[in-house]
């Protein structure tokens, strides 16, 4: 058999290409960075569509010139050896690249600073020169504002180097406070999982002192992860904060590089979902209490560390986060973004900046002005805006989902579209498009079959793929559902790229059907909220209610063989849809499946069904484990043994209580996966096909059962 390492990438097959490109996404730049003057723009690329090792690149913008600053393969020509708290941040962050992933710069652009295989670099943005300033095991480093100092994190313990001298200190994290639980200048993992922190420190703009988070996680449940496929192997032993149980302790002080500490008082807030601090004004927080119905923003004085609550917002469910607030513009206004009136809006000096009906995404950058995301009417597009005195700018013209970079001078445009695979990056000031910045993907030289949906009385977003060439002449087709269907994410987006793995799965011989409900983004804050205490009821309802309107449109969909898979919060519905509609559905395949939502975290779990010792039915109702017995169609699980995200646990204990009940299923464990999906080439590929063959043989005319039979 020939080595499919000899086969060029043009003659791989889909899943095999899909894989190799990680989901076609590889030569995409990414992680802009703007110079003051506008003058050139930093980021992160890889040499091609397949190579995984990002560089760091320069580009200049008059004479769209790109320059290679950082050559990842050069400086690390072997396999990266990294920190754990490296890996669990990628882990967070789904990073699936290797080489340079993150660099900060300082305030002037002279100075980058970067971890490679765990080494900390700086590089001189005038020079070109790279230097190793510690060799090892490094998370996270960050230049100061003036370029003078490199602070990172080490042993979850936070420290300085001066790259004058060379002096290195531990500024975090003192002798007396020894051993794992204590970490100075790391976010959490709940921060870093639910809340979209990825950082535990902030210089403050003079450079002569740091803002940096303490936690505490000796009082959080510990959760064992074992590898049964290497048992001479120890055991993985994290700190799991599961729903009702303890959070990780989490304090701030700030540090000056002087030995000063200012410890910054904590006043009613269980959660630290994110933090700023400018020029423009104090250090800024946003902080939410354990049920989530409070989220204030306060100020922090850093003389005592006394905070004043400049803003609070409630809500009867929980008040939603917003990435990229609170901020200060540069002439000291605060922006944050607000769903009082049930649209989520931009708020400058409080005033709402923003029409009804405008949907804010993300707030990109606060300077003069705001650049932010949001989708109008239609919640399948995402576009970039900018404030422009007291007006609005739509800075993205093309249909499609835009992501935004920079500022609001001088954006950076990632436009992904139905028309094309990939992006188009541009550099746009106002209305006028500067330069192109070259985007290296793989074009899988696909195109879906897609007929876009508005379904039912609610109006859900879909999008029907059949296969390629399909005509009404060849008969019915069994329907596959391949939704994620929960909250915080969106599968039906106007881009190519979002529905290449669809168009393969209908080229199996399926009328793929992808469907948004209640609870996706872009819709307003009620639609989000009709999920509160009924995460099954309504996320089901809402893809049966899909598929019935959708069959109605297209009698070419065969409803008496329907099958769903989904991975993670997909998985879960996937799962129940077979448990609780086999009037509906005949097969389902639960990857990495929430099982028992006591067993998943607290920041999540909680914000939607509340704490399981005061709401004991309502996480029964939302339990798989509860209706086992109930399983009358067939049930293929996959789970990887090394997920700290959603445990194994969650389908061993399914399994074992639909063993017990009688009920027939086929369980897949995947050795040594976390809970993105492998991604190894071979069993990527085996792995979808495994699922598809056996959807077809249970969508097979002998396996179908009538629920009587079954």
């Amino acid at each position: 058999m020939r080595d499919v390492t000899d086969i060029s990438l043009e003659d791989l097959p889909f899943l095999r290409r899909q894989a190799r490109t990680q989901r076609f996404t590889l030569g995409a730049p990414k992680e802009f960075k703007v110079a003051p003057d506008g003058s050139r723009i930093l980021f992160l690329r890889t040499e091609s569509g397949t190579d995984p090792r990002h560089s760091l690149w320069s580009f200049d913008v008059a004479s769209g010139e790109e320059t290679k600053l950082v050559d990842a393969a050069e400086l690390l020509p072997g396999e990266e050896d990294l920190p754990p708290e490296e890996r669990a941040r990628r882990e967070r962050s789904r990073e699936t690249g290797g080489g340079v992933v993150g660099y900060a710069v300082d305030d002037a652009f002279t100075v980058a600073a970067f971890s490679l295989s765990g080494k900390l670099h700086t590089l001189d943005l005038a020079t070109g020169d790279v230097a190793v300033l510690v060799d090892g095991s490094v998370v996270d480093p960050r230049p100061s504002p003036d370029g003078t100092h490199v602070a990172y994190v080490r042993d979850r313990r936070l420290r300085v180097i001066d790259r004058a001298t060379g002096e290195d200190r531990l500024l975090g994290g003192e002798d007396s406070e020894a051993g794992d639980d204590i970490a100075w200048g790391l976010a959490e993992f709940i921060a870093a999982e639910e809340m979209g922190r990825t950082r535990g420190y902030w210089w403050s703009p003079d450079g002569k002192s740091l803002l940096v988070e303490r936690s505490d996680r000796a009082a959080v449940p510990r959760w064992t992860i074992a590898d049964p496929a290497n048992p001479q192997s120890a055991a993985n032993v994290v700190a799991y904060p599961a729903a009702g149980t303890t959070n990780a302790d989490v304090t701030l002080a700030i540090l000056g590089l002087d030995g000063s500490r200012v410890d910054v008082t904590k006043t009613g807030w269980e959660y630290l979902a994110a933090v700023h601090w400018s020029a423009a004004g104090r250090p800024l927080l946003s902080v939410q209490s354990r049920d989530q119905r409070k989220l204030e923003i306060q100020a922090v004085d850093p003389v005592t560390g006394s905070v004043e609550v400049l803003h609070t917002e409630t809500d009867e469910h929980w008040v939603e986060l917003a990435a990229g607030v609170p901020a200060w513009t540069s002439d000291g206004r605060l922006v944050r973004e607000s769903a009082a009136d049930g649209d989520h809006r931009l708020v400058v000096d409080g005033v709402a900046v923003t029409p009804p009906g405008l949907q804010v995404r993300s707030i990109l950058h606060v300077g003069d002005e705001v650049l932010f995301s949001a989708s109008e009417a239609d919640p399948t597009q995402i576009h970039v805006f900018r404030t422009e005195g007291g007006e609005l700018r739509r800075l993205s013209t093309e249909d499609g989902v835009h992501v935004g970079s920079g500022n609001a001078s001088l954006t950076v445009l990632s436009s992904w579209t139905l028309e094309r695979s990939g992006p188009v990056v541009t550099v746009v000031s106002g209305e006028k498009t500067l330069a192109r910045i070259g985007s290296y993907t793989v074009d899988p030289d696909v195109v879906p079959n897609l007929t876009w949906l508005t379904l039912g009385e609610r109006g859900l977003r879909a999008a029907l793929v059949l296969p390629t060439g399909y005509e009404e002449s060849e008969g019915k087709l069994p329907v596959l559902l391949d939704p994620y269907g929960g909250p915080h994410a969106q599968r039906v987006l106007q881009t190519r790229n979002a529905f290449l793995t669809p168009q393969w799965l209908a080229d199996q011989g399926f009328a793929v059907l992808v469907a948004d409900g209640r609870g996706t983004p872009g819709r307003g804050s009620a639609w989000e909220k009709e999920i509160a205490g009924e995460l099954a009821d309504v996320t089901l309802a809402d893809q049966v209610d899909a598929l019935h309107a959708a069959a109605a449109l297209h009698p070419e969909l065969d409803l008496e063989r329907v099958a769903i898979r989904g991975w993670s919060y997909g998985g879960y519905l996937s799962a129940l849809a077979v448990l609780r509609r086999p009037d509906v559905f005949h097969a389902g395949v639960a990857g990495a499946p929430v099982t028992d939502w006591s067993l998943y975290d607290t920041h999540y779990t909680e914000r939607y069904l509340g704490l399981p010792q005061e709401e004991t039915a309502s996480y029964e109702h939302n339990s798989l484990i509860a209706g086992a017995g109930d399983l009358s169609r067939a049930l293929l699980i996959v789970h990887g043994l090394a997920d700290d995200n959603v445990f194994v646990a969650h389908s061993l204990r399914l399994s074992s209580a639909l063993l017990a009940k009688g009920r027939a299923h086929v369980f897949l464990p995947l050795a040594g996966a976390t809970h993105m999906t492998p991604q190894a080439e071979e069993v990527a590929e085996n792995l979808m096909r495994t699922q598809v063959d056996w959807i077809v043989r249970e969508l097979s005319g002998d396996a179908v059962k009538s629920e009587e039979n079954a």
